[in-house]
């Protein structure tokens, strides 16, 4: 019998996956949190149009809580706005925090709620494991399916002109994540797919990781990527499919729950520069170097590979090698099916950007260290500019 290697595993306590979860949400925190009293909801001002705020602002008022309202989150925030957010809680006297939104609503919601009872900085939360002391209850719920954001101890924030910092701690693990499709309907085919192949890069990249592969994580990889790949393109086509996009949440969710112990490696190591420097939407920098890191990895990974590829293209045969471009092949085709850019130059980069992502993306450590196979600058230089 193999010996397993010593491993750990963490993730949120409490999880609801249900359609319309969200019109109940008074109930689900006043279980949990009999004590609170004043609730801060942190969103952005896209969500916020949508109306779709109202049913969970109705439940949590049914239930006798003050609600105020956070929605200046932009994509990959500035310091300046977790910092703002972090006042409005403390003057509102907020004594839970519940994000409602993408990964960037998410990951503000987190920070506020470790910055908003403690006189720590953010500046020293900085890295893994700095975050001191405790935090405010933080309740969860994603409103694209993607980020798993809502599972993760992680929050980016751009800390300078294109430089982001990860604060990557345990205190970041909401106490309840809702999953409810009701409010993912309005999401574009395009949003749809980039933040659909964002989760399964993390189930990808967790599945392969070099350092803490685990059983655990490994399964939940694999389900994620089974729920993922087969509902993606419905999902696009159809955006009032609920059964779909609750599958699309969940398999995101999984993915989250996966590479928050099994960390992602250098498709994020590069997606970061081509977010940071031309302002791509995360999913989306993921999607356009994905098929070029699998291709530099699979010298070393193609066994692993070629078992997610059972998963996406069920029925495949063939050696390790040729199931790992079945892989590349599935990835591609659901790029192209959803209709998202699948170069560079699409977005905007030229040749004579290359060298300055390759810098950037050399800079990223704490991702590259899990990945299958080295990475050097002329590596990553040579995978941007496949990506052209």
């Amino acid at each position: 019998m193999a010996a397993f290697r010593a491993f750990a595993f963490s993730t949120v306590p409490h999880l609801v996956s249900e359609t319309g979860a969200i019109k109940n949400i008074g109930a689900l925190v006043s279980q949990q949190f009999p004590d609170v009293r004043r609730a801060l909801i942190v969103t952005d001002a896209g969500f916020l149009k949508t109306g779709l705020i109202e049913a969970p602002i109705s439940s949590l008022r049914a239930a006798g809580l003050a609600v105020a309202i956070y929605s200046d989150v932009v994509a990959d925030p500035p310091e300046t706005v977790v910092q703002h957010a972090v006042t409005e809680a403390k003057k509102n006297e907020t004594d839970i925090v519940i994000g409602i939104g993408g990964g960037s609503s998410m990951d503000v919601a987190k920070l506020i709620a470790v910055l908003a009872g403690s006189e720590q900085e953010l500046k020293t939360m900085y890295g893994i494991g700095n975050v001191k002391g405790s935090r405010l209850p933080l309740v969860q719920v994603p409103t694209t399916a993607g980020t798993g954001s809502e599972v993760t101890p992680i929050a980016i924030v751009t800390t300078g002109a294109t430089t982001k910092m990860g604060v990557v701690s345990p205190q970041l693990y909401a106490d309840l994540a809702i999953l409810d499709a009701e409010l993912t309907v309005g999401l574009p085919p395009k949003v749809t797919a980039a933040t659909g192949i964002d989760a399964m890069v993390h189930a990808i990249e967790a599945y392969t990781t070099k350092h803490k592969k685990n059983p655990l994580s490994d399964m939940l990889a694999c389900q994620a990527i089974s729920l993922l790949s087969s509902n993606i393109i419905t999902a696009c086509e159809d955006g009032r499919n609920l059964a779909a996009r609750q599958a699309m949440l969940l398999g995101a969710m999984l993915a989250g729950q996966s590479f928050a112990n099994a960390p992602c490696a250098a498709v994020h190591a590069l997606a970061y520069p081509i977010g940071g420097i031309f302002h791509v939407p995360h999913g989306l920098s993921n999607s356009l170097v994905l098929p070029h890191v699998l291709r530099f990895n699979a010298p070393h990974a193609s066994n692993l590979y070629a078992e997610l590829a059972e998963i996406v293209a069920p029925g495949i045969s063939g050696s390790a090698e040729a199931r790992t471009q079945a892989l590349i092949d599935r990835m591609d085709t659901i790029a192209r099916k959803t209709g998202i850019e699948t170069r560079l130059r699409e977005v905007g980069i030229a040749e004579a950007d290359l060298d300055r992502l390759a810098d950037d993306a050399m800079l990223q450590t704490r991702l590259l260290t899990n990945n299958p196979r080295e990475v050097t600058r002329a590596d990553a230089r040579a995978i941007y500019a496949a990506a052209l």
